[in-house]
């Protein structure tokens, strides 16, 4: 009997030390966890219907913020595309909001940005083209976001700017997924179908 349950006992460590040493697969691009990067700082501005938007409209929300300008010949057009393809995913769904703030406020006027936004089709009541004091949208991308935003005279539009969006969770916590070393990527690549594939995704985990 002794032996028995010896065998037993042994088969039982083998058995659970075998589970234990199978190596997890861990997929950082179905289900990761998202890292916390800090926190959007308070803003209030204008959006393109003229009605006042500060963090407290996003309260309770998850949304995606950016930075552009309605002139932009280069990157802009693409990434509003892509983020109208957000939109469409999440169509319907009043807890996804969207963020477009204006790095050229003295060009882009409320009436401006609502062309802006029947041109690209944008629908989403919670998605706000946002114009404003310069100075303080600028200090928002470049000290709150830590986007980087600036005037070039140098470079076509004038301007110059990142092509990542932010995405921010319920409590206005910017949050991210970890690449494949453990790192958290920190932005997502609006200009490339892989960053809007991995945005959507984590989107749709903050909502669960």
């Amino acid at each position: 009997m002794k032996k028995n349950y010896s065998y037993i006992g042994i088969s039982f460590i083998i058995l659970v030390f075998g589970i234990w040493a199978i190596p997890k697969v861990v997929d950082h691009y179905s289900d990761p966890d998202l890292a916390v990067i800090g926190e959007v700082p308070q803003f209030s501005f204008t959006n393109q219907g003229g009605k006042t938007i500060s963090n407290a409209d996003y309260a309770g929300k998850v949304y995606v913020a950016e930075f552009f300008f309605t002139t932009c010949p280069s990157i802009c057009p693409i990434m509003n595309r892509n983020m109208v393809k957000v939109q469409n995913e999440f169509y319907g769904n009043p807890n996804l909001g969207i963020a477009s703030f204006s790095i050229d406020p003295e060009f882009d006027t409320p009436e401006v940005l609502t062309k802006y936004a029947e041109s690209y089709e944008i629908t989403n009541p919670n998605w706000h083209l946002l114009t404003g004091d310069k100075q303080r949208i600028y200090e928002l991308a470049n000290a709150g976001f830590n986007l980087y935003v600036g005037e070039n005279s140098e470079v076509d539009g004038g301007f110059e700017h990142s092509g990542y969006f932010a995405l921010i969770d319920q409590e206005g916590k910017i949050r991210s997924r970890y690449d494949e070393h453990g790192n958290p990527i920190i932005y997502y690549d609006g200009l490339e179908a892989e960053g809007i594939r991995m945005l959507i995704e984590d989107i749709e985990l903050l909502l669960k």
